[in-house]
């Protein structure tokens, strides 16, 4: 079996987690818990693997470390930050989780390509001893090359068993067709644009409206970057299937301290357990709910 581009660039540790090398930079896998509504309580359901880059030592923001890459080296990057996530991924969290992976659709130019990148993927799936069923290939909003090469490539990853997200949808044409063409079971909303919609009582109605549209079509939604309470409250008034954000919990770096979340743990979803829960080491203590429902700041 011919070795992955990913793999070939890992370097394993004796506690089972990996970092990747790639020139000047060490790269660290981090992963932040997704939460699902269910039944008054939050369970964590997911974690979204994201890249953390270093540079003798000290970290370096992830923009930085991506402007330095030349465009001929992203597939091979976009290659080892996923096999990366992958082998963490089977390393230090629970084993029930479903898995956010990112995929940049420019490097997808030529069915050859697509094509090898799906090998790689089985290939470290096997190594990683992860289920494809727990795999959710999240399609960022980078243009593609070659459209018809990214339709058959994610058609290709359906038929081998892993789900399709969009990320950072915010209702734009160009997201709409998004939604049309790849049919994805998850529709993550841009944090930006859903803070935005929360802050008046028009923005919510359409923002419910949004949500419940993609439920009745049996696409779950996430709502990402939530960072106060209120926005929590109002995702989970709006329907939303899922959030994520440090009001609820911070990426760790692996090995993380996340499998304490296995097997169903659950909270309720009031505000002193949501509190508790965000005191913990993966993140911020939250801040009082606010009185009024829409808008940032609290009347004095």
């Amino acid at each position: 079996m011919s070795r992955s581009i990913g793999l070939a660039h890992i370097i394993r540790h004796d506690d089972g987690t990996s970092t990747g090398v790639w020139g000047i930079y060490t790269l660290q896998s981090a992963f932040q818990p997704i939460f699902a509504f269910k039944e008054g309580k939050l369970s964590v359901t997911a974690f979204e693997g994201l890249i953390r880059p270093f540079r003798d030592g000290e970290p370096q923001s992830p923009v930085s470390f991506f402007g330095t890459c030349q465009a001929g080296d992203r597939l091979h990057i976009e290659a080892l930050t996923r096999t990366l996530h992958l082998l963490n991924a089977g390393a230090c969290l629970p084993e029930e989780a479903s898995i956010f992976i990112n995929f940049d659709p420019s490097v997808f130019t030529d069915r050859g390509i697509a094509d090898k990148a799906l090998r790689d993927m089985r290939l470290v799936l096997h190594e990683a001893g992860i289920d494809p069923r727990r795999i959710v290939c999240e399609v960022t909003e980078q243009k593609s090359a070659s459209q018809e090469t990214l339709y058959e490539f994610v058609e290709a990853l359906r038929a081998n068993g892993f789900r399709i997200a969009v990320d950072d949808f915010g209702a734009d044409e160009s997201d709409i067709n998004r939604i049309k063409e790849l049919k994805p079971d998850i529709v993550k909303f841009d944090a930006h644009w859903i803070t935005h919609l929360m802050e008046s009582g028009a923005g919510f109605a359409l923002l419910t409206t949004m949500v419940q549209g993609f439920e009745a079509q049996g696409i779950h939604t996430v709502f990402e970057g939530l960072e106060e309470s209120w926005q929590l409250e109002l995702a989970e008034r709006s329907g939303a299937s899922m959030v994520q954000g440090y009001v609820l919990a911070r990426p760790e770096l692996a090995p993380t301290s996340f499998r304490v979340f296995g097997k169903g743990a659950q909270q309720p979803a009031d505000e002193e357990s949501r509190t508790s829960a965000a005191a913990s080491p993966s993140a911020p203590a939250s801040p009082a709910r606010p009185a009024r429902v829409f808008g940032r700041k609290v009347a004095p």
